[in-house]
């Protein structure tokens, strides 16, 4: 029988024992797609569809594992910030675990759809005037003072353990690591727990090599890629709206050991990549998701990446969370027909 989730799936590669509960709502093992179209032919592009999650994002790989060591250690509480993704993630957690859940997050800045998930799940919002970080460090502060509390964003080393499994599927699903892997950079530790991840399976003699780390961040929130901090950061692709990544520490030494790099990527570039990517795949990614798409096609173009490139590109969230944005790419319904207009105009459809 098929391991569900991924504490089940690699359990000799995390820090579990007989004594964690496990708290799973199957993620994981998600879809490695080929996309063929997006690059010129000379190169290989895969997908590495996270938004196939349970709840719609990467953050469910962590999650799993940091809500199981809370309840391990008897943690009667999750509380975490957010820009979305990880407040319905460790909303939905909770829930399972018969936990409660609190999040803060930036008020008027978090998706729609992102919000009403946490809400459904039974979560406690708490909105604070300011941004991210300031989300962050009230609850690194209050987490500090209350030992039944869990926090469970990515500070917690447990979350960036349960996110490297993404590595390991991308390996387990091609035979070896890819040339390059491009993913969005927001509070910056996916990155750094892919990163584990490939170093983990090289040591262990799994993959013959590691792949090249390209990071993208939005042009108004791009401390990264341009080594400053960003007090008000600005963009469109809610999820990657930080400023101070927590994890910037990480990430630097990860794309550093690499030999890979950081980028900005425009609004605009993420909304034609995200609408490219939707016409040519059937899949619909949230904003941020397409950053890494944007850079990749760029570099492309620009003879910065070689023909013959081997890519996996890091699709971290579902689109459908944040139904403001999709509304961006336009288009309209035409006006009520007749019944005998319709079938007039398939048949022109039919024709074309």
């Amino acid at each position: 029988m098929h391991a569900i989730g991924v504490i089940s799936s690699y359990a000799s590669w995390l820090p579990v024992s007989s004594a964690t509960p496990v708290i799973t709502l199957g993620e994981g093992n998600t879809p490695l797609l080929e996309a063929r179209g997006l690059l010129p032919p000379k190169f290989r592009l895969w997908l590495k569809w996270e938004g196939a999650n349970p709840t719609g994002s990467f953050k469910d790989r962590g999650m799993t594992l940091a809500v199981s060591k809370a309840c391990e250690a008897g943690a009667r509480a999750m509380v975490c910030a957010s820009t979305g993704n990880t407040a319905a993630s460790a909303a939905a957690y909770a829930a399972r675990a018969g936990a409660r859940a609190v999040v803060v997050v930036p008020q008027d800045a978090v998706a729609r759809g992102k919000l009403a998930q946490a809400r459904i799940y039974g979560a406690r919002i708490v909105r604070v005037r300011g941004n991210f970080d300031a989300a962050l460090a009230a609850v690194r502060q209050f987490t500090s003072q209350h030992p039944t509390v869990a926090l469970v964003n990515s500070v917690n080393p447990y979350r960036l353990a349960g996110q490297k499994t993404a590595a390991f599927e991308v390996v387990d699903a091609l035979g070896h690591a890819p040339d390059y892997l491009a993913l969005p950079v927001g509070n910056a530790g996916n990155i750094s727990a892919y990163w584990r991840g490939f170093v983990e399976y090289h040591e262990a003699g799994l993959a013959a090599t590691r792949p090249h780390l390209l990071g993208f961040q939005a042009a108004g929130a791009a401390p990264l890629a341009t080594g400053a901090a960003v007090d008000h950061p600005e963009t469109l692709a809610s999820a990657i709206r930080i400023g101070r990544p927590a994890s910037g520490h990480l990430a630097r030494q990860a794309v550093a050991e690499s030999e890979g790099a950081f980028y900005a990527v425009t609004d605009a570039e993420m909304l034609a990549a995200q609408g490219r990517l939707a016409r040519a795949t059937g899949i619909i990614a949230e904003l941020a998701s397409a950053a890494p798409l944007a850079g990749v096609l760029r570099l492309a173009e620009s003879g910065e990446l070689r023909p013959g490139t081997e890519v996996v590109v890091v699709l971290t969230g579902h689109g459908l969370k944040d139904p403001d944005v999709l509304e961006l790419h336009g288009g309209a319904d035409e006006d009520s027909i007749s019944v005998e207009a319709v079938a007039e105009a398939l048949e022109q459809e039919a024709r074309r």
